[in-house]
């Protein structure tokens, strides 16, 4: 066992790096400080946003830094004078050598995946749009690649077809929370054992999405664009272009349903009736069930059905 205590450093943004941190503090882990977003305009009023960390450091008193630039020698100075043994990283950003071998026992981070397969910005998107039926969670000791470092521990979750990246996350969310707690009690007792991340030649990849991305090919199978809509529900979010008489439309999709049918119909020709919307893909309909049009609230298809009318023409693109 280390016979000193760990004097912890935290470092992350969103709600995801929250769960971990109170975790931690539940279980009272000495947290000295917390590294993390500088405060931003957010929103149509520009109104000064504190990312979620930094809100959970408040209220709890743990002193917060939020710098801007991580090798100033300001924040370095700041940093060295909390006086931490370890850092532990969750969903914040690549860190400077100056940064993570700063601390004693080192520097470790979770990552959303089960490395060394999804490592990247989206590990949660791109595991659902890719299809798996499995994912997880991992620590590891961060070096000076991106989440390359050796592996302390793993656990893995099963993936439903029913699973959004939405649901996913929350419950990866869970699992990495309790994996950081067991990862600082095997730091603590002195019993922990790295892997080195094997098998780097044909690795599936996580990198960051954009609005490209985002965009339905209605040419794909069914199964595809279905994985598509789930990995990014609910952000960013799938589009499409949607061309209904006149109108011509970006319109978002949150989740669907799929029907294999040999329709014979035009890729991307929509099918309506006063409670369906189906899109045809090349074997069979996506069937859409929750959307949203521009300057409108996400809404179940129906409700969206009873304010617009579906032309004989429509098609999305």
């Amino acid at each position: 066992m280390i016979m000193e205590e760990l004097r912890i450093v935290f470092m992350g943004t969103p709600d995801f790096a929250v769960a971990t941190l109170d975790t931690l503090l539940k279980n009272r882990a000495n947290i000295v400080g917390v590294v993390t977003a500088p405060d931003k305009p957010a929103g149509r009023g520009k109104k000064t946003q504190q990312s979620a960390v930094m809100l959970y450091a408040r209220a709890h008193g743990i002193k917060a830094l939020q710098p801007t630039n991580l090798k100033g020698d300001s924040f370095l100075e700041e940093l060295g004078n909390l006086n931490a043994n370890l850092q532990i990283v969750v969903a914040f950003r690549m860190l400077p050598k100056t940064v993570w071998a700063l601390p004693k026992y080192g520097t470790f981070n979770l990552h959303a995946s089960l490395l060394p397969n999804y490592r990247g910005a989206a590990p949660i998107n791109w595991a659902i749009i890719n299809g798996e039926t499995k994912t997880g969670v991992t620590t590891f000791f961060i070096d000076d690649k991106i989440d390359t470092g050796e592996m302390i521990l793993q656990e893995a979750t099963a993936i439903s077809k029913e699973d959004s990246a939405g649901t996913l996350h929350d419950r990866l969310m869970g699992l990495g929370a309790n994996l950081v707690l067991k990862t600082v009690h095997q730091i603590q007792n002195n019993t922990v054992k790295t892997e080195q991340q094997q098998g780097t030649t044909f690795l599936k990849v996580a990198p960051k999405i954009n609005k490209d991305t985002c965009r339905i090919n209605w040419g794909l199978p069914m199964e595809q664009i279905y994985d598509l809509i789930r990995g990014l529900s609910p952000y960013p979010t799938a589009w499409t272009i949607w061309r209904n008489g006149n109108e011509t439309t970006l319109l978002k999709i949150y989740s669907t349903a799929i029907e294999p049918v040999d329709h014979g119909l035009g890729i991307g020709t929509v099918v309506s009736d006063k409670k369906n919307i189906k899109v045809a893909a090349k074997d069979g309909f996506i069937s859409l069930v929750e959307l949203q049009l521009p300057g409108k609230r996400r809404m179940h298809v129906q409700e969206m059905l009873n304010g617009i009318k579906v032309e004989k023409d429509s098609h999305m693109s």
